[in-house]
């Protein structure tokens, strides 16, 4: 299966304060603030949720293509994910704009200032999968990316009859009812997060019998708890995968959606299908970074049956 990951491709900058923020703010200065932070450390990190899903979905051997606009400082992140399989032959590099970047900066309280720079992201509106791609792939998966890109890439997957998955992630805050009723309309499946799921409720009116209704498959995932499949009438708990530890939970929607994305290309049932996005999201909560985690097919199929039984199926993914 010929697939399409649209969405954020982005630079994560993480860095460590020693100290603790709410020493240096004065109360009453706070009108004309100004202040630096000198930092220990500073790690830099590949990331952007589409990227991270066509990570992981090349570590199981498939080659998924990207659909993201990028900057000129896009040249050593092209070649980390070329390296580990993914096609970045539909990704859009704009020269006068850098990568999306996110700035991290947390002190010893675990408390965070964070920036994010749209960059090149905020350019995604002006194209469309036509522009990157002669043939129509099988499957598009809309992850969090420019609002207005999102609600486009939709828009042209129905008007060319392209299935897709809508995952719009940490934008449910900034898409408004209407453009996430909008967005469902015609699509094969919604995954979402349990507190994702609550915001859509909210904003747009639909209730969870709603959104069953308009969509194949509703996807519900929630973290240490397990996933949710609810399709038609039936609903399927999935539990999740214990990690040996959780390092960080960056990305881990991200891993459990490659997985997903995985099982629907190989034609297996769609609870193997979830079943395996839970224990690629256990192997992202395993190591710090979003693209840090490894694993062989033939690893990640033994690390499986050890707790679930796939009834042979994943025999496919060791050829």
């Amino acid at each position: 299966m010929d697939t399409l990951v649209t969405g954020s491709i982005a630079y994560d900058y993480l860095m460590r304060f020693p100290g603790r923020f709410q020493q240096h703010f004065i109360p009453d200065e706070l009108h004309h603030m100004s202040l630096s932070f000198l930092v220990d450390d500073m790690t830099k990190h590949w990331g952007g949720v589409a990227a991270n899903i066509a990570f992981t979905m090349a570590k199981f051997g498939l080659r998924p293509k990207l659909m993201g606009t990028v900057g000129r400082d896009f040249g050593d992140y092209r070649q980390w994910l070329e390296g580990n399989g993914v096609d970045c032959s539909t990704v859009v590099q704009l020269e006068d704009v850098f990568t999306a970047s996110f700035f991290s900066n947390t002190d010893e309280d675990n408390n965070q200032l964070a920036f994010f720079y749209g960059g090149a992201m905020n350019l995604a509106r002006n194209f469309r999968i036509a522009d990157v791609m002669e043939a129509s792939p099988d499957m598009v998966i809309i992850s969090p990316n420019d609002p207005v890109a999102m609600s486009n890439l939709c828009e042209e997957c129905r008007d060319r009859g392209l299935p897709f998955i809508y995952d719009p992630g940490q934008q449910v805050a900034r898409l408004t009812g209407d453009e996430l009723r909008r967005g469902l309309e015609g699509a094969y499946m919604l995954v979402v997060n349990i507190y994702e799921a609550s915001v859509i409720y909210e904003k747009t009116g639909l209730s969870l019998d709603d959104l069953r209704e308009r969509v194949e498959a509703l996807v519900i995932t929630a973290s240490e708890h397990g996933s949710k499949i609810h399709v038609r009438d039936e609903t399927i708990e999935v539990p999740a995968f214990a990690p040996e530890f959780i390092a960080d939970p960056t990305g881990a929607g991200d891993a459990y959606r490659a997985g997903l994305l995985l099982g629907l290309s190989k034609d297996l049932p769609l609870k193997l299908s979830t079943e395996v996005g839970a224990l690629s999201a256990t192997y992202a909560l395993e190591c710090v970074g979003t693209q840090n985690h490894n694993f062989t097919p033939a690893e990640f199929v033994a690390r499986f049956r050890s707790s679930a039984d796939d009834c042979g199926l994943l025999d496919q993914l060791l050829g």
